[in-house]
């Protein structure tokens, strides 16, 4: 299986626990490895035989954008669930931080592999 991944996608929104949280937008940022097939691409070198990672991208910015989690856990799971169902992708791993979440730290998140083995 091959990857199109998308590395360090940064999107403001609102996501924690505290009050404080609940009422700013603060940064996550993704990290996603698609897992699929990119030999009919390459071979017609044409957009519509891949995985087109700007719309992906865009619809991951959207969705996150209009969230309000408390949980990264939570939301790593709904953009595993988007990328799986509505790209068709078979199998998916990700990385949802929130930079400077803790002091001391550049970042605090999750990773989280669903689907088939990448």
């Amino acid at each position: 299986m091959d990857i199109v991944y998308i590395k360090d996608l940064q999107i403001k929104t609102v996501i924690g626990i505290y009050d404080w949280e609940r009422e700013i937008k603060q940064t996550v940022s993704i990290d996603l490895e698609m897992g699929t097939d990119i030999s009919r691409a390459a071979e017609s070198d044409t957009i519509e035989h891949t995985l087109d990672y700007k719309a992906v991208s865009k619809r991951i910015v959207g969705f996150v954008e209009e969230s309000s989690f408390q949980l990264v856990e939570t939301m790593a799971e709904r953009i595993a669930e988007i990328v799986r169902s509505e790209f068709s992708v078979p199998g998916v791993r990700l990385r949802v931080s929130k930079p400077g979440a803790v002091t001391g730290s550049r970042d605090v998140g999750v990773v989280i592999e669903r689907g088939e083995k990448i």
